[in-house]
């Protein structure tokens, strides 16, 4: 029997263990990949109190190693379903790395659970996006930008992710275009005035990707102008897509209340409509989402799951 059984290893996730381990309780994480979350993607963290510079792997291992040093149990499961039983929850979990009927479940009991899921990256939506997802199109520069150096590419999004990804690729890409469908990025303008220092790097507002070019690996993008209309092609090898993140909480619809976006609704204190499921971290409706933010729900809701053990 657990006390807190945390449901995804990220930032939230992990800084919740630490907190329910320092309280004295017994702490497992289930991730269904591995430790550190969309973080690890990051070269640098710079917006991280107390951290001058730091790359997003190294400050998720060391996140980790604290939590598990503490006395935290981290496994790997993805977890399908979360039961009610009399006494206590039941998280259920499928072994990772499997398929179909090879996978086992595994059912640990605990106390309380908190939901640490996380968000994904949002697809644009494209005909044959899926398809060429590893032949030209992705959704992290900092892991496969490589793969493109001296070659033409472009970043989809309008936000400090793309901006940043648009500012890794100008480093190793022939040219980088930023495609956004406004007029003004809702990035960092300190990101925004680097990129304008680049002469690699061209601004595409007002506009939208709306078609993928090539057959077995990408060759290009279709765009179109928001306001007049016009289409036009751009010769690329890959399409970095940053337009945001997505919730997957759909196994936890019937546990918990989502909203339409499908985030789980929860206010500051990180309580859920059901007594003993709590939620931390991009998972949760709020404003905010950023690092600092997921540790802190990730304290909040750690103690909150042990003011309700008692």
């Amino acid at each position: 029997m657990y006390d807190i059984i945390i449901v995804g290893g990220g930032t939230a996730g992990l800084s919740a263990a630490i907190y329910g381990v320092r309280a004295g309780r017994k702490v497992l994480i289930l991730e269904a990949k591995s430790y550190g979350g969309q973080i690890i993607n990051s070269p640098e963290v710079e917006n991280y109190p107390g951290i001058r510079k730091i790359s997003g792997m190294e400050f998720a291992k060391g996140l980790y190693e604290q939590a598990t040093g503490l006395g935290a149990e981290f496994r790997q499961g993805q977890v399908v379903r979360v039961e009610e039983q009399e006494n206590c929850r039941v998280v259920v979990a499928s072994e990772t790395g499997k398929s179909g009927s090879d996978k086992e479940e595994q059912r640990y009991e605990t106390k309380t659970v908190i939901l640490a899921t996380g968000a994904r990256n949002r697809p644009l939506g494209l005909v044959r996006e899926q398809e060429l997802t590893g032949a030209g199109v992705s959704y992290c520069a900092t892991c496969d930008g490589m793969f493109f150096r001296g070659r033409q590419v472009a970043v989809a999004g309008g936000g400090s992710t793309a901006l940043e990804d648009a500012a890794f690729l100008s480093n190793y890409c022939e040219k980088v275009y930023l495609i956004h469908r406004r007029d003004q990025f809702r990035g960092e303008e300190r990101l925004v005035e680097n990129l304008r220092q680049k002469k690699n790097v061209e601004f595409v507002l007002n506009t939208v990707v709306t078609g993928l070019l090539g057959e077995t690996v990408l060759e290009g993008v279709r765009i179109q102008d928001v306001v007049t209309k016009e289409e036009k092609e751009l010769a690329v090898s890959g399409l970095f897509v940053a337009v945001g993140q997505m919730p997957d909480n759909k196994d936890f619809a019937g546990l918990v209340a989502l909203d339409e976006k499908g985030y789980i609704q929860a206010a500051e204190d990180c309580r859920t409509d059901t007594p003993g499921i709590f939620v931390a971290g991009d998972c949760r409706t709020k404003d905010v989402r950023q690092l600092a933010t997921a540790a802190a729900d990730g304290a909040v809701a750690a103690l909150a799951a042990c003011e309700y053990i008692g």
